[in-house]
């Protein structure tokens, strides 16, 4: 799915400048807590819908190779937050959708989910 797929299912708006909408995503993966995407998510350009807007969020996202990352319920991130994304060429896109209608809309638009099973070891 490209960026410009995702930004019109979750009636986004782009934060970040010179960002390219035909950019694919191949899944995502929903998380407030980055430890969990750091270990539960499959890095194959995948999408992060979190309602975090810390610094953080774009560091975990440049460790774990995500694509673009969605904030839910409307947020926005402090300048530090938009401007280590744009240094770092992270899409940011907020959407005014809950994280849970927001995941939805995605996976039935046919947005794969790229979390790694858990283990039931």
């Amino acid at each position: 799915m490209e960026l410009k797929q995702v930004i019109e299912i979750l009636d986004g708006k782009v934060l970040t400048t010179s960002v390219n909408l035909n950019r694919q995503v191949k899944g995502g993966v929903g998380a407030d807590l980055m430890s969990d995407v750091l270990s539960s998510t499959q890095p194959e350009e995948a999408l992060l819908l979190t309602g975090l807007c810390n610094p953080q969020v774009v560091r975990t996202a440049l460790m774990a190779d995500i694509t673009a990352i969605v904030l839910v319920r409307g947020k926005l991130p402090p300048s530090e937050t938009l401007q280590l994304a744009e240094n770092e060429g992270i899409p940011l896109i907020s959407t005014h959708y809950g994280m849970f209608e927001a995941c939805g809309r995605l996976y039935q638009a046919g947005l794969p989910c790229l979390e790694r099973p858990v283990s039931s070891e």
